[in-house]
Protein backbone atom coordinates (compact mmCIF):
# COMPACT_ATOMS: atom_id res chain seq x y z
CA UNK A 1 0.00 0.00 0.00
CA UNK A 2 1.68 3.27 -1.06
CA UNK A 3 1.93 5.75 1.61
CA UNK A 4 -0.87 8.62 2.25
CA UNK A 5 0.14 11.46 -0.49
CA UNK A 6 -1.04 14.27 2.15
CA UNK A 7 0.80 13.16 5.38
CA UNK A 8 -0.89 14.91 8.68
CA UNK A 9 0.42 18.56 9.75
CA UNK A 10 1.91 18.05 13.34
CA UNK A 11 0.37 19.88 15.93
CA UNK A 12 -2.56 20.94 14.06
CA UNK A 13 -5.68 19.46 15.36
CA UNK A 14 -7.96 16.91 12.86
CA UNK A 15 -11.57 16.11 12.98
CA UNK A 16 -13.77 13.19 14.16
CA UNK A 17 -15.13 11.36 11.28
CA UNK A 18 -18.91 10.79 13.64
CA UNK A 19 -19.61 13.65 15.01
CA UNK A 20 -17.04 16.13 12.61
CA UNK A 21 -15.72 18.18 15.94
CA UNK A 22 -12.41 18.86 16.00
CA UNK A 23 -9.95 16.66 17.64
CA UNK A 24 -6.87 17.60 19.53
CA UNK A 25 -3.32 16.93 17.68
CA UNK A 26 -2.25 13.06 18.57
CA UNK A 27 -5.89 12.32 19.98
CA UNK A 28 -6.52 8.30 19.55
CA UNK A 29 -10.66 9.10 20.30
CA UNK A 30 -13.19 11.64 19.83
CA UNK A 31 -13.31 13.52 23.11
CA UNK A 32 -17.10 14.38 22.43
CA UNK A 33 -18.72 11.11 20.80
CA UNK A 34 -15.63 8.53 21.85
CA UNK A 35 -15.36 7.58 17.96
CA UNK A 36 -12.27 6.29 17.25
CA UNK A 37 -9.79 6.56 13.98
CA UNK A 38 -10.62 10.57 14.14
CA UNK A 39 -9.45 12.00 10.55
CA UNK A 40 -5.70 13.33 11.26
CA UNK A 41 -5.22 16.95 9.84
CA UNK A 42 -4.00 17.14 6.00
CA UNK A 43 -6.19 13.70 5.54
CA UNK A 44 -9.44 15.10 5.29
CA UNK A 45 -9.39 14.80 1.45
CA UNK A 46 -8.46 11.21 1.19
CA UNK A 47 -10.90 10.26 3.73
CA UNK A 48 -14.05 8.07 2.18
CA UNK A 49 -16.22 9.84 0.60
CA UNK A 50 -19.63 9.26 3.63
CA UNK A 51 -16.80 10.27 6.33
CA UNK A 52 -16.04 13.62 4.13
CA UNK A 53 -20.04 14.03 3.63
CA UNK A 54 -21.14 13.33 7.36
CA UNK A 55 -17.66 15.97 8.34
CA UNK A 56 -19.24 18.22 6.31
CA UNK A 57 -23.16 17.90 7.17
CA UNK A 58 -22.21 18.19 10.65
CA UNK A 59 -20.27 21.54 10.48
CA UNK A 60 -23.06 22.99 8.34
CA UNK A 61 -25.36 21.98 10.78
CA UNK A 62 -23.38 23.62 14.03
CA UNK A 63 -23.21 26.50 12.34
CA UNK A 64 -26.98 26.47 11.80
CA UNK A 65 -27.47 25.95 15.30
CA UNK A 66 -25.07 28.78 16.22
CA UNK A 67 -26.64 31.49 14.01
CA UNK A 68 -29.86 30.13 15.28
CA UNK A 69 -28.90 30.72 18.63
CA UNK A 70 -27.26 33.84 17.67
CA UNK A 71 -30.56 35.28 15.66
CA UNK A 72 -32.99 34.18 18.51
CA UNK A 73 -30.72 35.79 21.34
CA UNK A 74 -30.66 39.06 18.80
CA UNK A 75 -34.23 38.67 18.80
CA UNK A 76 -35.65 38.56 22.38
CA UNK A 77 -33.17 41.52 23.27
CA UNK A 78 -34.66 43.62 20.64
CA UNK A 79 -37.68 42.74 21.26
CA UNK A 80 -37.60 43.56 25.51
CA UNK A 81 -35.55 46.87 24.89
CA UNK A 82 -38.75 47.85 22.11
CA UNK A 83 -41.45 46.78 24.69
CA UNK A 84 -39.57 47.14 28.08
CA UNK A 85 -40.92 45.30 31.15
CA UNK A 86 -44.10 43.55 31.07
CA UNK A 87 -46.78 45.97 32.39
CA UNK A 88 -48.60 44.03 35.13
CA UNK A 89 -51.71 46.11 36.02
CA UNK A 90 -52.45 46.72 40.07
CA UNK A 91 -55.87 45.58 41.39
CA UNK A 92 -56.46 48.90 42.26
CA UNK A 93 -56.43 50.53 38.99
CA UNK A 94 -59.35 49.89 37.53
CA UNK A 95 -62.73 51.47 35.79
CA UNK A 96 -66.09 49.47 35.93
CA UNK A 97 -69.57 49.71 36.23
CA UNK A 98 -70.87 47.36 39.97
CA UNK A 99 -74.33 46.88 41.01
CA UNK A 100 -74.81 46.76 44.65
CA UNK A 101 -77.65 45.11 45.91
CA UNK A 102 -79.44 46.93 49.63
CA UNK A 103 -77.09 46.28 52.22
CA UNK A 104 -74.62 44.97 50.37
CA UNK A 105 -70.65 45.76 49.69
CA UNK A 106 -68.08 46.06 46.59
CA UNK A 107 -64.55 45.80 47.62
CA UNK A 108 -61.50 46.90 45.81
CA UNK A 109 -58.28 45.75 47.64
CA UNK A 110 -54.78 45.96 47.20
CA UNK A 111 -51.27 46.48 48.79
CA UNK A 112 -50.55 50.20 48.85
CA UNK A 113 -47.17 51.68 49.73
CA UNK A 114 -46.56 53.83 52.47
CA UNK A 115 -46.86 57.54 50.66
CA UNK A 116 -48.40 56.33 47.77
CA UNK A 117 -52.40 57.21 47.02
CA UNK A 118 -55.33 56.51 45.31
CA UNK A 119 -57.61 58.65 43.38
CA UNK A 120 -60.60 57.58 41.51
CA UNK A 121 -64.48 58.79 41.06
CA UNK A 122 -67.65 57.37 41.69
CA UNK A 123 -71.34 57.84 39.96
CA UNK A 124 -73.80 56.04 40.63
CA UNK A 125 -76.20 55.59 37.15
CA UNK A 126 -78.69 53.22 37.98
CA UNK A 127 -81.42 54.95 39.57
CA UNK A 128 -79.75 58.39 38.85
CA UNK A 129 -79.14 60.11 41.96
CA UNK A 130 -79.11 57.49 44.67
CA UNK A 131 -76.26 57.33 47.16
CA UNK A 132 -73.59 54.96 47.72
CA UNK A 133 -70.94 55.40 50.53
CA UNK A 134 -67.49 54.92 50.63
CA UNK A 135 -65.01 53.78 53.00
CA UNK A 136 -61.61 52.68 53.36
CA UNK A 137 -60.07 50.22 55.77
CA UNK A 138 -56.32 48.96 56.29
CA UNK A 139 -56.18 45.07 57.07
CA UNK A 140 -57.05 45.18 60.96
CA UNK A 141 -59.87 47.25 60.95
CA UNK A 142 -61.23 45.31 57.52
CA UNK A 143 -60.61 42.00 59.39
CA UNK A 144 -62.43 43.38 62.67
CA UNK A 145 -65.32 44.74 59.78
CA UNK A 146 -66.01 41.50 58.31
CA UNK A 147 -66.46 39.74 61.86
CA UNK A 148 -69.24 42.04 62.81
CA UNK A 149 -66.74 44.11 65.31
CA UNK A 150 -66.36 47.66 65.58
CA UNK A 151 -63.92 49.23 63.56
CA UNK A 152 -62.69 52.37 62.13
CA UNK A 153 -62.23 53.36 58.61
CA UNK A 154 -58.51 55.64 57.45
CA UNK A 155 -60.70 57.11 54.82
CA UNK A 156 -64.46 57.70 54.36
CA UNK A 157 -66.50 59.65 51.90
CA UNK A 158 -70.15 59.32 53.44
CA UNK A 159 -73.20 58.52 51.41
CA UNK A 160 -73.91 60.46 48.33
CA UNK A 161 -74.64 59.86 44.28
CA UNK A 162 -71.07 60.98 43.12
CA UNK A 163 -67.15 61.77 44.66
CA UNK A 164 -63.91 61.79 44.14
CA UNK A 165 -61.70 59.23 45.39
CA UNK A 166 -58.18 60.63 47.29
CA UNK A 167 -56.52 58.58 49.36
CA UNK A 168 -52.39 58.46 50.76
CA UNK A 169 -51.95 55.80 52.65
CA UNK A 170 -50.11 56.45 55.82
CA UNK A 171 -47.97 53.10 55.97
CA UNK A 172 -47.54 50.29 53.64
CA UNK A 173 -50.56 48.10 54.10
CA UNK A 174 -53.21 45.46 52.16
CA UNK A 175 -56.32 48.44 52.00
CA UNK A 176 -59.67 47.63 51.06
CA UNK A 177 -62.16 50.22 49.80
CA UNK A 178 -65.57 49.26 50.31
CA UNK A 179 -68.51 50.66 48.48
CA UNK A 180 -72.02 50.08 50.26
CA UNK A 181 -74.93 50.36 49.28
CA UNK A 182 -77.01 52.20 52.11
CA UNK A 183 -80.35 51.35 51.89
CA UNK A 184 -81.02 48.26 54.07
CA UNK A 185 -83.19 45.61 52.96
CA UNK A 186 -86.55 45.20 52.33
CA UNK A 187 -85.41 48.02 50.42
CA UNK A 188 -85.83 46.63 46.75
CA UNK A 189 -83.05 49.81 45.69
CA UNK A 190 -80.06 48.00 43.63
CA UNK A 191 -77.62 51.22 43.29
CA UNK A 192 -75.40 50.20 39.84
CA UNK A 193 -72.67 52.73 40.06
CA UNK A 194 -69.39 53.16 37.78
CA UNK A 195 -65.92 53.54 39.71
CA UNK A 196 -62.46 54.33 38.45
CA UNK A 197 -59.74 54.32 41.00
CA UNK A 198 -56.21 54.49 39.76
CA UNK A 199 -53.10 53.82 42.04
CA UNK A 200 -50.05 56.48 41.59
CA UNK A 201 -46.69 56.14 42.99
CA UNK A 202 -45.46 59.27 45.37
CA UNK A 203 -41.67 58.21 43.96
CA UNK A 204 -39.85 61.29 42.97
CA UNK A 205 -43.79 62.93 43.21
CA UNK A 206 -44.05 66.58 45.46
CA UNK A 207 -47.67 65.01 46.07
CA UNK A 208 -50.92 65.58 44.35
CA UNK A 209 -52.99 68.56 43.98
Amino acid sequence: MSADPTPPVPGTWGSCAFCGVAVAPGASKCEICGAERPVAAGRLASAPVSVRRRIRWTAALRTLLVVGVAVGLAYTIVDAEITGPPNVPDPLTTAGVHTIAPGQEYVLAGNITGGDYIIGNYTTIDPAGLSLAVAVYNQSNYDLLSAGQPSESSWSAGASPAGRIIFSAPYTDMYYFVFTNPYEPPSPLNVTAYITTEYESNVGDGGFG
